[in-house]
């Protein structure tokens, strides 16, 4: 489950889920109460990967650098589903939706939902609490309240649901 690559390995917070299957390689560091979900791959080799407290990368996902463009996930976010970042930041509280392609120096600021199947591509700047939508993806609408409400609580269910599948499918994870 965690690998490292030549002088860096990940680093894991207090509480943290990694499911079955899911690869962290390198330079990958992973916030408290985070969750890493079944076949993900977070490859830190070239440059680093920062997964926010609290943040769940759901399964499938793919997480990859690009030389000297970290990828940066801050607390409290979503990223569902089969989805591929790749040298981006998604900012705090935000979710990102189902097989979306985020590409280098993208940046998803706080409380932004990036619809289902959505491209954004190299170096778009997204405002916050804003529908993305499209490919090539731009902005749809502002959120409502309720809508960037339901974003945390989102966050705050898988939280739960990490601490459920930690308990009643423990996996041992080896220091280095």
């Amino acid at each position: 489950m965690l690998y490292s690559y030549m002088d860096k390995k990940p680093s894991l917070g207090k509480d943290v889920f990694i499911a079955d299957g899911a690869k962290i390689i390198g330079d990958v560091h992973i916030g408290d109460g985070a969750s890493i979900w079944y076949n993900s791959v977070l490859r830190g080799d070239i440059a680093s990967i920062y997964i926010g407290k609290r943040s769940n990368i759901q399964d499938l996902t793919v997480i990859h650098v690009n030389t000297n463009v970290s990828v940066v996930v801050e607390d409290d976010v979503s990223v569902g589903h089969s989805v591929t970042l790749h040298g981006c930041t998604i900012k705090k509280g935000s979710m990102i939706g189902m097989g979306s392609t985020i590409l280098n120096g993208a940046i998803i600021e706080e409380g932004s939902l990036v619809a289902a199947g959505s491209l954004i591509t190299e170096n778009k700047h997204f405002p916050p609490h804003v529908l993305i939508m499209g490919s090539p993806a731009k902005v749809v609408r502002e959120l409502t309240p309720e809508e960037v409400n339901t974003l945390k609580t989102t966050a705050d269910r898988y939280c739960q649901r990490a601490q459920e599948h930690r308990e009643n499918n423990p996996l041992p994870i080896t220091d280095f």
